[in-house]
């Protein structure tokens, strides 16, 4: 497997790791060519074109933003959450934009945006097309992106030619325990005597050196902790005009006044579902920030953020015994699980549905905790077939084109199946009809066969009965 945990895994800000992370990075990205170019100092106008789902759905998932910040030279996990609030209000006071912070240029985003919700590129249904222009109205500079879900975005030179898609990352045969499907994870597993944490951290050290590892996965976890916090204590309503109220904060005052189950860790199943609150609560807490436009972690993608999260809190606050080795053994093994959808189907909701999203994300979540369980490597591929393959088919509708309606409460859900799926696998022995890979193959061509109505265009399913009602 030839992408990095730390490439999976990334910071960024709400309210779409395709839509908005993608678009931010690809912007950055063609800002930074023309300068290279030495095209930047001849520029005067930029303009946007986005089409196929980003063109459907992408005003309700801020990537108009996303572009103006990338354009900027921002990058989502380092950008000033003052400045991701406040661009679009400056921008509309002041139509001026500074490329890379330093070259102004008028930008008008009523014009200089343009949403082509009908027009598909065949490489991917998530394309946006970036222009430079000189005074004379000549093109200087034109690029394509595609955005490819979890914030991954590819170029048309990459998208033209499938023989270079190595150059995005080494090809796992440069690895030193490479594997391509879940079969070969279990085998490499089983010659080595070793979990599938342990493989993908021998496999991280071709990108880092190994004292760096541990750090890195600690930030990513710090990150979804300090994420959690955020959405626990901020009150009032989601942008986007559907009056969707934060039930978050709500929720932990209901539990804390119940008992102090957060800061007491108990062994599971000694109580109550209140266990299972807590999970809810840690699932919805991320999600609402991530649909405020807050920084989240993709996991894998922002629109699934809450459930890892939600399922490694629940993993490092309700079993006895937790230290800093679970959470990062925990992030290796769903980041392994992660990166077979990535590789061998999609974690895009515009390509396959929210099963590649919120189902992958289960499959990682239930992944990580069967492993920190005691799992066998057999049982957490088995827990992660059982996550993935019971959100066959989900479709992704969001109304109104917002990361919140059914987004939000289907990280709950999908965080509470991910504990049952994990739990399941691990009252077997491993041994399972279905394997993992005939699942992930499942997956893609169930997404291949589902209408583009229900993949993230807001034509189909909730997105237009609810408006309806």
């Amino acid at each position: 497997m030839a992408i990095s945990v730390f490439d999976l895994f990334k910071v960024g800000i709400g309210p779409s790791s395709s839509h908005t992370v993608g678009p931010m990075r690809a912007a950055r990205q063609f800002a930074l060519k023309l300068d290279a170019a030495g095209l930047l100092p001849a520029t005067t106008r930029i303009t946007a074109t986005l089409m196929g789902s980003l063109g459907a759905t992408g005003r309700g998932h801020a990537s108009d933003r996303a572009i103006v910040l990338g354009l900027m030279g921002q990058e989502p996990d380092t950008v000033p959450m003052a400045l991701v609030f406040g661009c679009m209000d400056a921008l509309q006071a002041q139509p001026t934009l500074a490329v890379l912070g330093r070259h102004p240029i008028a930008f008008d985003p009523a014009h200089d945006l343009v949403w082509e919700p009908q027009q598909r590129l065949p490489f991917h249904p998530n394309a946006l097309r970036l222009s430079a222009w000189d005074a004379a109205g000549l093109r200087l500079l034109e690029d394509t992106f595609y955005s490819v879900g979890g914030g991954f975005i590819v170029p048309q030179a990459l998208a033209d030619h499938p023989e270079r898609h190595g150059d995005v990352a080494p090809g796992a045969a440069t690895l030193p325990l490479p594997f391509q499907h879940a079969s070969e994870l279990l085998q490499r597993c089983a010659e080595h005597g070793i979990g599938i944490a342990e493989v993908m951290r021998r496999n991280e050290a071709r990108w880092h050196a190994p004292a760096d590892i541990d750090p890195g996965l600690d930030r990513i976890w710090q990150a979804m902790q300090d994420c959690v916090i955020r959405g626990c204590h901020q009150d009032g309503e989601l942008p986007g005009g559907f009056h969707v109220h934060r039930r978050a904060p709500a929720l932990l005052r209901k539990l804390l006044a119940a008992g102090d189950a957060h800061n007491a860790p108990t062994p599971l199943l000694t109580h109550s579902l209140t266990e299972m609150d807590w999970v809810t609560l840690w699932a919805l807490a991320v999600n609402e920030e991530n649909a405020a436009g807050g920084r989240v972690v993709t996991a894998p993608t922002n629109g699934a953020a809450g459930i890892v999260p939600a399922v490694l809190h629940h993993a490092m606050r309700h079993l006895p015994g937790a230290d800093d080795q679970r959470a990062r053994d925990f992030l290796l093994t769903a980041a392994a699980i992660g990166l077979l959808f990535k590789e061998n189907a999609s974690i895009s909701g515009a390509e396959v549905g929210c099963q590649g999203e919120v189902g992958v994300a289960c499959a990682m979540a239930a992944a990580g905790l069967c492993a920190v369980m005691g799992g066998t490597p057999e049982q957490v591929e088995n827990a992660a077939e059982i996550g993935m393959e019971h959100h066959l088919g989900l479709t992704c509708d969001p109304v109104g084109g917002l990361v919140q309606i059914p987004c939000i409460e289907r990280n709950a859900v999908g965080a509470v199946q991910a504990i049952h799926a994990a739990r399941l696998a691990l009252l077997g022995d491993g041994r399972h009809r279905v394997s993992l890979d005939d699942v992930i193959r499942t997956m893609k061509q169930t997404g291949a066969d589902m209408q583009t109505r229900y993949k993230e265009t807001a034509l189909g399913g909730l997105a237009v009965h609810i408006v309806a009602c």
